[in-house]
């Protein structure tokens, strides 16, 4: 079987450790390079099984803005990211909403709640900005 060796950068600390993998016939063999057990752990998951937060924004009705920024509450499988944000495009909440609520629990059964990034209050109909 042949061997493949991946470099990678970790990004769990600001150190920023450079190291390799070696992987034979789909199975990891070495680990090197990382200088703590976080490197370690975080190189083996990246070839294994990568993870990404998720930031992105909802709709929103009757809030000050539009959109409401929301985050992933953990990291979700890299491969999924990009249909967890096509099922937050559908997603509409009302205001108000306050920092941490969740927006979405159990994200497309991945086990990670989004959560609002931020309060948005309710549109204020006297503000001076909403006269017409």
């Amino acid at each position: 079987m042949s061997e493949i060796k991946r470099r990678i950068s970790c990004i769990v600390c600001p150190l920023g450790c450079e190291g390799e993998i070696v992987l034979e016939g789909g199975q990891i063999t070495a680990v090197t390079g990382f200088t703590c057990p976080r490197g370690h752990q975080y190189a083996r998951e990246e070839v294994t099984a990568p993870k990404r937060m998720l930031t992105t924004t909802v709709r929103v009705v009757g809030g000050q803005l539009p959109l409401l920024p929301v985050v992933s509450k953990g990291p979700l499988p890299k491969d999924k990211i990009v249909a967890c944000a096509r099922f937050l495009s559908t997603v509409i909440v009302t205001a108000p909403v306050c920092e941490g609520d969740i927006v979405c629990e159990n994200i497309l059964g991945l086990g990670v709640d989004i959560v609002a990034s931020r309060d948005l209050p309710v549109v204020d109909k006297n503000s001076p900005q909403n006269v017409l």
